[in-house]
């Protein structure tokens, strides 16, 4: 069974059509990316899998739960990080993780162990007794997400998690999704950094315009882009002044290097490989759908 699995979801408001036939499954286990552009459905598609919201057509499951029909069932197994960090800010971190656990319906002693272990496990062991508003913007990300892990949920729906987090709380964040995925919960994550689905994600699929683009894994989808690229950057200023697809053969490489000259003596050159935002860039403007095996 796997964890999420949707078809033909439909939504509108009005005559906004957000939704228009969503079909998307995600393996037990995964971290599967969403890419949504800015206004493209992604918070309603969240609201509906969290059971807020009632779609128009079509069917969502959780852990084989009916989104519909079976709307508790379904708020038993997940958990949603929103962008928005909810953590009350004039409580500790511990007492944060404790009236989550009894109010969860742990008794003194399990929320007791609940408390330790999350505080472990998010490296907040040292900040435990510290008021919440004296932790660092990373700090809060993660005791936000260790309040959602309290209840030990199947799947973990992480909007935007690291929205707003320097390099270091990021890649913290990051080290602690994946070992999340390692230990089997299921992650559907958001995110408009390309490089954190790339870093993350067994598979992503692009959303736009209310329909699946592309799903597959990043490698597949950055294949969809092509060949390697040489270019050739302004060192002043390291700005881009011309780029020519190349196949990775010495031949291709002079003969581009042959077209792309110097720069007027202030260039040097590049050869970079495909990334997910130059998928994403091809894909949401290329008007033909496309899955990937």
């Amino acid at each position: 069974m796997n964890a999420i699995e949707i078809r033909d979801l439909r939504m509108s408001f009005g005559p906004q059509v957000v939704l228009d036939g969503i079909d998307l499954t995600v393996s037990r286990g995964s971290v599967f990316a969403l890419l949504v552009p800015n206004g493209a459905g992604k918070t309603t598609m969240i609201n509906i899998l969290s059971t807020l919201l009632r779609p128009d057509g079509g069917t969502a499951r959780v852990c084989g739960h009916d989104v519909i029909t079976e709307p508790e069932a379904v708020r038993r197994v997940i958990s949603v990080t929103g962008q928005n960090v909810a953590v009350d800010q004039l409580l500790t971190g511990e007492e944060n993780l404790r009236l989550v656990a009894r109010l969860s319906g742990l008794d003194r002693r399990a929320a007791g162990e609940a408390v330790e272990r999350l505080l472990t496990q998010f490296e907040l062991t040292d900040a435990g007794r510290r008021r919440v508003g004296r932790y660092s913007g990373g700090m809060r990300r993660r005791l936000d997400l260790a309040l959602g892990l309290v209840s030990t949920p199947e799947v973990v729906i992480l909007d935007e998690p690291t929205t707003g987090l320097d390099t270091m709380s990021r890649q913290s964040m990051w080290s602690i999704i994946s070992r999340l995925a390692g230990d089997g919960v299921t992650i559907l994550l958001t995110t408009q950094y390309l490089e954190e689905a790339d870093q993350l994600a067994d598979e992503v699929a692009l959303i736009n315009n209310g329909q699946v683009v592309v799903q597959g894994t990043p490698a597949t989808l950055k294949a969809l882009v092509g060949s390697e690229r040489l270019e050739l950057r302004r060192r002043s200023d390291d700005a881009l002044v011309a780029e020519i697809p190349v196949d990775g053969t010495p031949a291709s490489v002079r003969s581009a290097l042959d077209r792309l000259g110097d720069g007027d003596g202030d260039g040097y050159v590049v050869l970079r490989k495909p990334t997910l935002d130059d998928a994403f860039v091809l894909l949401t403007s290329a008007p033909v759908l496309a899955e990937v095996a």
